[in-house]
């Protein structure tokens, strides 16, 4: 896993101190190809992880740099699901049948809409997991997708729910259909190591808000600050600014002072704080961007 991985919140209008900013961004970045020239800027600064979501734009991307092999030469995608809205859209559009048309595999549809009709019939929970899945990555065919993460709201809603299995059916199925490692994102990473630990996730690549202010840090900072120091598993910290609430420099050399040392995601939509985070992320640890984490590699 490189050091400095590249996120999509600021594509997408989401800013959780502005929602002025989150309006502009999502205007900004309508069309696919202001995306594409925001990635190629940082592809060019050196990042060559981009950390994204399965919204509809992202199948666009992802067109994209299939299309151009060697402008994105070691290029790779960490996908991250569910996108809720994309389903919640399609069925209202084109009903179950076309919403289940579109999102899986064309090499599969009938396997997959058999299989999705028994485990909702059955209650079969893995049935479900999979095929929902197998929908999200359609979108990544034939590209890198060494990571692939389930959502926060996911996550923590089976955190509150106590379904600890679902989390070992989903990690099953990534390493197995995709040879990938499975990844999760979480608002609680201390109850999320717990769940982990009982269903046998060792060494877990765990995403999560991790920030000297302690900015929606759910469990409070010192929990987080034991969990990074006594428990393994492989951090990403995001958030790391607190929605600009932490200089950069300030907030990077504190997490640089760390015992985990994460990988750090982060979202930018301008050449200059891109430029300027992969300077100061490669003065303070005194390595290219796209070296890996001694802990999270």
């Amino acid at each position: 896993m490189d050091r400095l991985l590249f996120g999509d919140n600021q594509f997408f209008g989401v800013n959780h101190m502005s929602e002025e900013k989150a309006r502009a961004q999502a205007i900004q970045f309508h069309a696919v190809e202001a995306i594409i020239e925001v990635l190629d800027i940082a592809y060019d600064a050196g990042i060559r992880t981009f950390m994204c979501t399965t919204h509809e734009r992202i199948a666009e991307v992802c067109d994209h740099v299939r299309s151009h092999p060697e402008r994105y030469e070691g290029f790779t995608f960490y996908p991250c699901m569910p996108y809720a809205h994309k389903y919640a859209n399609a069925v209202t559009e084109q009903g179950m049948l076309g919403a289940l048309r579109q999102f899986m595999p064309d090499d599969g549809f009938m396997n997959a809409a058999l299989r999705g009709g028994k485990a909702l019939a059955s209650k079969d929970i893995e049935g479900i997991v999979t095929l929902l899945v197998d929908a999200e990555m359609k979108m990544f065919a034939g590209l890198s997708t060494p990571v692939i993460f389930l959502q926060n709201v996911v996550v923590d809603l089976l955190l509150g729910l106590g379904f600890d299995e679902a989390f070992a059916i989903f990690s099953s199925h990534v390493r197995s259909r995709y040879n990938a490692e499975p990844g999760f994102i979480t608002m609680n990473l201390p109850m999320l190591l717990d769940a982990l630990d009982r269903v046998g996730e060792e060494n877990p690549i765990v995403c999560s808000n991790i920030n000297k202010l302690g900015f929606r840090v759910s469990g409070g900072i010192d929990a987080y600050e034991l969990a990074l120091t006594e428990r393994r598993f492989r951090p990403i910290a995001m958030s790391v600014y607190a929605s600009g609430a932490i200089a950069p420099r300030e907030a990077l050399e504190w997490l640089h002072s760390l015992p985990a040392d994460p990988a750090i995601v982060f979202g930018a939509s301008t050449a200059g704080h891109i430029r300027g985070t992969v300077q100061l992320v490669e003065q303070i640890w005194g390595e290219p961007v796209a070296a890996l984490s001694p802990v999270a590699g």
